[in-house]
């Protein structure tokens, strides 16, 4: 807000701060994670922490039911502390504090230094050119550099606006799909620990493709990351009349982080350090300050220089594989904001394991079973909310008459709002 708003921080927490002490009607997705995600939690949480988890979530003992209004006071002490402090209170004051306390209580090592010593850092997005349009997206630690690497070898590819689900065009998407990932899980990191590649070498035009010669049109194949030379989500996009266009995306990695709550305060831990790995002298393994792979991603595009919008896919790992199908269905299958978000989608696991959803051509998934592709299919309408892997997006678009389009996610809650 300091470098590029007009605002001011207690502008722009007051709504918040209005609707954590007024209430909020809890949607069915969210509702749908409570009971699941506890009995996840519990086992691992002391006492104390299960009866803190509690007392801000549940409502007389239980979870809250579609549509009850629920009221969060802590969090609005939260939000009016953050904001008489200008943020300060969360690396050297009373929340950080309150944190702290609880984790020497619970069994932690937390120390005041911890957050003290943290920084943010501004990056200048990782950018690749496809088809004319620049897909912008964040460099690691977060995994937007998947999408970039998928759309890198896919431009190798020609698709008309009628290709959207044929078996050619899903083959290639799969197999593009799995080869980013092979090199995500081998290369990507904290960019400070990144010594072996770097980001430019996994997205050079000589090694998109060296790795798109490696596709078989008519066998599925298990990757391996290759040799290079020299991301459960709140997303959302906002623009307004003076031409500022925000991509926006945070996490706790599950929908209540670590199950760890700081009860006054209403502030559920994320669990983001889920994300490294313990594998010895791998660039991603567990260290001090250092900064887990991270799955949350929002996405931007231009072209010309000028911005088109801001868009994202939320879901783990799905991100990067939303990214690449909601970007190609705009700007290879000419969808409009809302039908890039409703057309099915489908989303790589491990191996040569995909889950896809029921509405695409029954007759072009049994081509891609022959081809080896392990398929499963689901509907992402029906069912447990919180199991759906399809992912969930927004989109707004600049039009070149400057008309603001925008989509958003039946598979989950979502909205469009024009004020």
């Amino acid at each position: 807000m300091e470098k590029f708003g007009n605002l001011t921080l207690a502008d722009v927490a007051q709504p918040a701060i209005e609707v954590a002490e007024d209430g909020h009607p809890m949607t069915p997705y969210v509702v749908g994670s409570f009971d699941k995600w506890f009995d996840i939690f519990s086992p691992h949480l002391t006492p104390e922490l299960i009866d803190n988890f509690k007392s801000i979530w549940y409502r007389d003992g239980k979870p809250p039911a579609p549509g009850q209004l629920c009221k969060f006071p802590e969090m609005a002490n939260f939000l009016r502390e953050v904001v008489e402090t200008n943020g300060e209170s969360v690396y050297s004051g009373k929340i950080a504090q309150a944190i702290v306390d609880l984790s020497k209580r619970t069994g932690g090592h937390w120390e005041m230094e911890d957050f003290e010593g943290f920084d943010s850092i501004f990056h200048d997005p990782l950018r690749v050119n496809y088809r004319g349009y620049e897909v912008c997206e964040l460099p690691p630690n977060g995994q937007g550099i998947v999408a970039l690497i998928a759309l890198n070898i896919l431009k190798g590819f020609d698709f008309g606006p009628n290709d959207f689900g044929t078996p050619r065009t899903l083959h290639l998407q799969m197999e593009a799909i799995k080869l980013a990932f092979a090199d995500a899980k081998k290369y990507i990191a904290d960019e400070e620990y990144m010594t072996e590649v770097s980001c430019a070498d996994l997205l050079s035009e000589e090694y998109a493709a060296e790795r798109r010669a490696l596709i078989d049109m008519n066998c599925a194949q298990d990757f391996k990351a290759g040799k290079p030379l020299g991301s459960d989500t709140v997303y959302f996009a906002a623009a307004d009349t003076n031409g500022n266009m925000i991509s926006m995306i945070q996490s706790c990695f599950t929908p209540f982080g670590s199950g760890v709550v700081i009860p006054e305060y209403g502030l559920s831990l994320q669990a983001r350090g889920a994300c490294f790995t313990i594998e010895e002298g791998h660039v991603n393994n567990v260290g001090p300050h250092k900064r887990p792979y991270q799955t949350i991603i929002p996405a931007f595009l231009m072209k010309d220089g000028k911005p088109v919008g801001p868009f994202g896919v939320m879901g783990g790992y799905m991100q990067p594989q939303g990214h690449m199908q909601v970007a190609m269905n705009m700007i290879d299958f000419h969808m409009n904001p809302q039908d890039a978000l409703d057309a099915p989608r489908f989303c790589w696991s491990d191996k040569l394991n995909f889950d896809i959803e029921d509405h695409f051509n029954p007759a072009a998934v049994d081509i891609l079973v022959r081809k080896g592709h392990e398929i499963a299919t689901h509907n992402a309408y029906t069912g447990d909310y919180c199991d759906r892997p399809f992912g969930r997006g927004q989109i707004i678009l600049l039009t070149e008459d400057n008309t603001l389009m925008g989509g958003t996610e039946g598979r989950g809650d979502g909205a469009i709002y024009c004020k």
